[in-house]
């Protein structure tokens, strides 16, 4: 085991699991760190007894919030790599050596945990959000994402030095996976058990997806501002860049997103016929070129949300009632497919 890797764990009243989570973690690395993001349990006093380094906030302040703390801290602390883990018991961690052992393979590369391998195990609203997040942050990454919303994970620090992390609670895991593909960089995964073991998730579907989404959909409008313009750029992010300049002032992000919002489904339609227009001229879009996919699909699973989000709410009243569901999952699927079908090689 290498010294410069440590386990970082998010942790939110979780006093409850988090004993056992580091225990299983110390069998395969022996540094790890707690973010105690404001619990009004004893979180912090059971994650020291059980001899992790915790970091305490003083206040909830979200899961992206914690996890930039704990990448500081390692890095203050000359780590080089960091695995993520839950604190609420549904990562295995016998499943750490997986993740040392493509981190030894991939050392520049982000390792992510997979659930997709055993969906049968995933609750349907769960599964249904995890199928559009996967879409859109597929293309925004210019890579096929088997499971963009597991926080198992291994990140190279030297890769998140090079970005800078604008968004708060559960955006933050997205926008990590975002700007390393967008920065190229092969997101590697591995595949992990779906453990739901009765224990409350701070993840809320609507709430929680309906914020991916829109991050998602408000970072692909200026990536393809800067694509539908350009010849031959798959890879837009850089630092400094004007997303994460818009992102530092929360009045203008907001602005820039509400702005979005309103815009989208006409901005999606010029896209689209800048997408047609000026291939015979240009290689614009490169990334969704490169993909093999096609832009006339995104567009129309774009003009869908509409629906998408009466389909949510339709969910929620229908499973509230103990009613058939399961042709909402068809829809999803049917217009946010699993871009491995589609994607050339």
């Amino acid at each position: 085991m290498t010294p410069k890797l440590c386990i970082a764990i998010p942790a939110y009243n979780a006093s409850e699991t988090i004993e056992e989570v580091i225990k299983g973690s110390m069998k395969y690395c022996p540094d790890i760190i707690v973010a105690d993001d404001g619990s009004d349990d004893d979180t912090s006093i059971v994650a020291k007894r059980a001899g992790a380094k915790v970091i305490r906030i003083s206040r909830n302040r979200g899961k992206g919030n914690a996890l930039k703390l704990l990448f500081e801290f390692a890095d203050e602390q000359g780590y080089e790599s960091v695995i993520t883990i839950d604190a609420d018991g549904q990562h295995d961690p016998d499943s750490i050596p997986l993740f040392i052992e493509n981190h030894g393979k991939h050392p520049d590369q982000f390792i992510v945990g997979s659930r997709m391998g055993e969906k049968n195990g995933i609750p349907e609203d769960r599964l249904n959000s995890m199928q559009i997040a996967n879409f859109y942050s597929s293309i925004a990454s210019n890579q096929f994402l088997e499971d963009t919303q597991c926080g198992f994970r291994l990140y190279p620090l030297s890769l998140i030095r090079k970005m800078e992390l604008t968004t708060e609670r559960y955006v933050t895991e997205t926008e990590l996976l975002i700007k390393a593909g967008d920065l190229g960089t092969k997101i590697i995964f591995v595949n992990i058990k779906a453990i739901y073991n009765g224990n409350a998730s701070h993840f809320r579907a609507f709430r929680d997806i309906s914020a991916i989404t829109a991050y998602i959909i408000y970072y692909l409008a200026i990536k393809w501002i800067i694509e539908g313009a350009s010849s031959d750029r798959p890879y837009t992010y850089t630092s400094n860049n004007i997303l994460d300049r818009i992102n530092r002032t929360p009045k203008v992000n907001t602005f820039f997103k509400t702005l979005t919002a309103f815009i989208i489904l006409p901005a999606t339609f010029l896209f689209l016929l800048e997408y047609i227009l000026l291939s015979p001229f240009m290689n614009n879009f490169a990334s969704i070129r490169k993909m093999g996919f096609s832009y006339v699909r995104i567009a129309g699973a774009t003009f869908m949300l509409p629906v998408l989000v009466v389909l949510a709410l339709l969910f929620n009243i229908l499973k509230a009632l103990n009613m058939q569901t399961s042709f909402i999952g068809k829809f999803i699927r049917k217009f946010y497919p699993e871009l491995k079908l589609i994607i050339k090689g």
